[in-house]
């Protein structure tokens, strides 16, 4: 077995990367493509949900395998490869089956237990399945991580510890409050028809919302998750719209989901700021009163900031290493970009420049150049914008590590946005507007990092190890097939090759007598390899077994040629024979 994954997902990379490392369905297709065309990989598939994004193939040779496929996600992703190269995890052999099937169970999701992964999986090597980049290997390991899934669901209680990513983020939009108490009566949008908007979708219907309204690209796949609520629930519970019409049923909505395959944005801050205008006081300030950078005819606005002196700040990761001074404040006249002397971006500061641009961080520099007073030099913080002007010109824009924010006393929210999309759906710039909550991807990872653990994870993890032993045994045991089936064919010709000699040499051997010999040669040549061939299988299916069917080809000089055909033909059989994911 020579199975290699290499992949990131929300434990090793920033929300930001993972964001723009994204692929769509029609980059999946490529990558899968140019995968199995490359030398190392034999065959392959690809795995990519909202928080991870993984290649699975089959490889001759490790290092050259890690580095072709660790290129090529770089290449299909748009994220250089020395940018996305220290977010990446590498997996072989038996440490792959484990991953995978850890990731079947739910154990690597961000909410421990969801069970939605095990559809996406399916749904990976359907997509193999389709393009012929899966062959035996990757149809075995991922059917098998199926039935691991399973198993756990079934044999657990895994379900307690995890819920779906709707449910979870329904519940920190509700902060505390009962989900069906908080989305009792109201009226809720939700964009996109694909299985989680659908997901989210039945979930609002059961927690108790009004009504559901759905837009999707394509009609006719809203109006059948429509009508398909309006039979499980309450006749107009549901209806479909355009996405032409997002915007005025933005203006209704109490709750939004999204989760579309777009590429760009959905929903943009200051279409959000125009659905609430109105039903909050001062809807376009920001959280406190202040003014909102970045929203419809406001320009950036100072930010209150800790007063202090100038402060050491590091800007690396998505930044590629870019490193600044920290901006600090004096009492009067504070930067919108406020940093903070504590490690990270601080919690204002993240909030006053999250999806900033380079032509508002031009705007602040400005603002310094203008007779702003500190205690430091405005050429010190001159440079410092510079550097961040330079980091949203090669990433795009600031590179984003919210924490939770702090709770601000302002206006209750009149509108609650759900962003489940991976690249996002709606602006990072929302988190700014008053009356608005937004919780995204980011915002789910921050508040699972702390969610409990169920006491049956440990054993899923038990069920995890024991699949991962027979797995490896059955793969390993597989791998001696041929040679011992080229073994026993040779052992075929060699007794008909004697059989055909004896006719030769007694021409007068009735029927029944040659019967006889014929029948007492093959029992002797089957009695003869009968124990090592089995105890052969037993040896290469433990850890450190597969020297043993070298071993085998050597002392019997089978040629190379023989065993290839022998797997050649199982192949061929098994590509045959072989039904859909199940």
């Amino acid at each position: 077995m020579s199975l290699l994954v290499v992949g990131l997902s929300h434990r090793s990379a920033p929300v930001s990367v993972l964001e723009r490392a994204a692929l769509n369905a029609d980059a999946q297709v490529k990558l899968l493509q140019d995968t199995v065309a490359a030398e190392p990989a034999a065959e392959a598939a690809v795995l990519a949900t909202c928080n991870r994004i993984e290649l699975y193939a089959d490889v001759d040779k490790f290092h050259a395998g890690v580095a072709e496929l660790s290129t090529l996600l770089a290449q299909h992703s748009g994220v250089g490869l020395d940018e996305l190269t220290p977010y990446l995890y590498v997996h072989y052999e038996d440490r792959a089956v484990h991953h995978l099937f850890s990731v079947a169970c739910g154990l690597d999701s961000m909410v421990v237990g969801e069970g939605q992964i095990l559809g996406q999986i399916k749904d990976s090597l359907a997509r193999a399945q389709e393009l012929h980049s899966a062959g035996r290997l990757m149809n075995d390991l991922f059917q098998q991580a199926l039935r691991v899934g399973k198993r756990a669901h079934s044999e657990t209680g895994i379900d307690r510890a995890g819920q779906s990513l709707v449910t979870f983020g329904l519940e920190q939009l509700a902060r505390g409050t009962a989900v069906q108490g908080w989305a009792r009566g109201k009226t809720a949008l939700v964009i996109g028809a694909g299985s989680m908007s659908s997901l989210a979708a039945a979930t609002l219907a059961r927690v108790g919302v009004a009504e559901v309204v759905i837009a999707n690209r394509t009609a006719d796949r809203a109006e059948r998750l429509a009508e398909i609520l309006n039979e499980g629930g309450s006749a107009g519970l549901a209806r479909a719209v355009s996405m032409g019409a997002v915007a005025d049923e933005l203006t209704r909505a109490d709750v939004v989901v999204s989760c579309t395959g777009a590429t760009g944005l959905v929903l943009a801050a200051d279409a959000v700021a125009q659905a609430v205008a109105g039903r909050v006081p001062d809807a376009g300030a920001g959280r406190g009163g202040a003014a909102q950078p970045g929203a419809v005819g406001v320009p950036p606005a100072p930010t209150r900031a800790a007063p202090g002196g100038t402060h050491a700040r590091s800007w690396a990761g998505e930044a590629g290493g870019v490193s600044a001074r920290g901006l600090a404040a004096g009492a009067d006249d504070d930067c919108p970009l406020d940093l903070q002397a504590a490690a990270g971006f601080s919690v204002a500061g993240e909030a006053a420049v999250a999806g900033m641009g380079a032509a508002e961080l031009e705007q602040h520099a400005a603002w310094v150049d203008n007779g702003s007073t500190r205690s430091h030099s405005a050429a010190d913080e001159g440079e410092a914008i510079a550097a961040l002007v330079a980091a949203v010109a090669t990433v795009g824009r600031i590179p984003e590590r919210r924490r939770p924010e702090a709770v601000v006393e302002g206006p209750e929210p009149v509108l609650f946005l759900l962003d489940l999309a991976m690249p996002r759906d709606i602006d990072a710039a929302v988190h700014r507007l008053a009356g608005v909550r937004l919780v995204d991807i980011e915002s789910l990872a921050e508040a699972s990092a702390d969610a409990p653990m169920a006491a049956d994870v440990d054993q899923v993890r038990r069920i995890v190890s024991d699949e991962v032993a027979a797995f490896g045994a059955a793969l390993r045991a597989a791998h001696i097939t041929p040679t011992v089936v080229a073994l026993r064919t040779m052992a075929a010709d060699v007794v008909a090759g004697e059989i055909a000699r004896l006719e030769g040499r007694l021409p007068g051997l009735d029927d029944k007598h040659r019967a006889e010999i014929t029948q007492t040669v093959k029992r002797v040549v089957d009695k003869l390899l009968h124990a090592p061939t089995v105890r052969v299988k037993q040896l290469a299916a433990e850890p450190g077994g597969a020297g043993y069917a070298d071993a085998l080809r050597t002392l019997f000089d089978l040629a190379p040629e023989t065993v290839a055909a022998v797997s050649r033909a199982e192949k061929s059989t098994d590509e045959k024979d072989r039904g859909p994911a199940s």
